[in-house]
């Protein structure tokens, strides 16, 4: 069985998300590569005790590396990008 911190693996705190999407109550996380996205709204309301509006997951796949002759792929991962309702915040570190 799943619990809320194998689906939220842990928030993505980028450049474009502090300009950006945090003004429109927008956050972004790391989720497991199977959660969907009623797994992903219920976990997100259960650990941040807020209530979800909206969400959006992508698929980020893993980007071609090389190491000498060796060939290979960096691991592919899922993130979702979270809407709050109206009146809701979530207090990320950002140092």
């Amino acid at each position: 069985m799943k619990t809320e911190f194998d689906v939220i693996q842990s928030p993505l705190i980028t450049e474009k998300f502090t300009m950006v999407l945090a003004p429109l109550r927008q956050y972004l996380f790391m989720v497991g590569r199977h959660a969907n996205k009623a797994e992903i709204k219920k976990a997100i309301e259960k650990i941040y005790k807020v209530k979800v509006d909206k969400v959006r997951t992508i698929t980020v796949r893993g980007k071609k590396k090389r190491v000498r002759a060796q060939y290979g792929y960096t691991a592919s991962w899922k993130k979702a990008m979270v809407t709050l309702k109206e009146g809701y915040t979530i207090e990320v570190n950002r140092g």
